[in-house]
């Protein structure tokens, strides 16, 4: 997984709010057997609309999207996660997330920033005025920053770890594996045992 720790990138203004997973990426399309190739299929069925903001420069090459309050909510679908990340995303900021939306996020090295309205709508206004404005995502000093924001943001302490280090679960376990090692050696010999019966007893046909 691709560590996060500052990123500074092109952001888009997703002015929508309560954008669930099946507007991220419609069940239609999860019939792929990897993360790969959903990048295509985000927001499917509005950017059929040549309008729609993922379709217009420089917005169409954002790394950033700054969207409405419950982004993320409906389904547990992961390849919501897949779809934004594939597309390029690595950050999205908003003012309230979908609970299991964040945690495939911080699995799949996007991270969901959550910050006040006001910010948000700032930042929208930002991007009208300014498109191509950079917009930075610290996670190593907990801030998002443009041109007028300086806004700082939560993230637990565990996952803000992992994330600096590139490690989703399984890479963390992994971490451990000489310790993991050591512990199924000391217990091996307190494990049960059966004895191999070999030959014919009494009563065997």
């Amino acid at each position: 997984m691709q560590k996060f720790t500052v990123h500074i990138g092109q952001a888009a203004p997703l002015r929508a709010s309560n954008v669930d997973t099946d507007q991220i990426i419609p069940v239609r399309f999860l019939t792929r057997l990897t993360k790969a190739g959903y990048g295509q299929d985000l927001f499917a069925d509005w950017r059929d609309d040549p309008g729609f903001v993922l379709n217009r420069p420089p917005y169409d090459r954002a790394t950033i999207l700054v969207a409405g309050t419950d982004f993320g909510t409906g389904s547990s679908r992961e390849g919501a996660v897949y779809a934004l990340a594939d597309f390029g995303f690595r950050a999205i900021i908003a003012p309230r997330f979908g609970d299991i939306f964040t945690g495939n996020a911080h699995q799949n090295g996007l991270l969901p920033v959550v910050v006040p309205a006001p910010v948000v709508e700032h930042l929208w206004d930002l991007l009208d005025r300014e498109p191509t404005s950079p917009v930075a995502v610290d996670l190593v000093a907990r801030e998002v920053r443009a041109d007028g924001v300086e806004c700082r943001f939560d993230v637990p302490e565990a996952v803000r770890d992992r994330l600096l280090a590139g490690l989703d679960d399984i890479g963390t376990t992994l971490r451990h594996t000489g310790d993991i090692a050591a512990y199924e050696a000391r217990r091996r010999p307190a494990l049960p045992t059966t004895t191999r019966r070999t030959g014919r007893g009494a009563g065997d046909p």
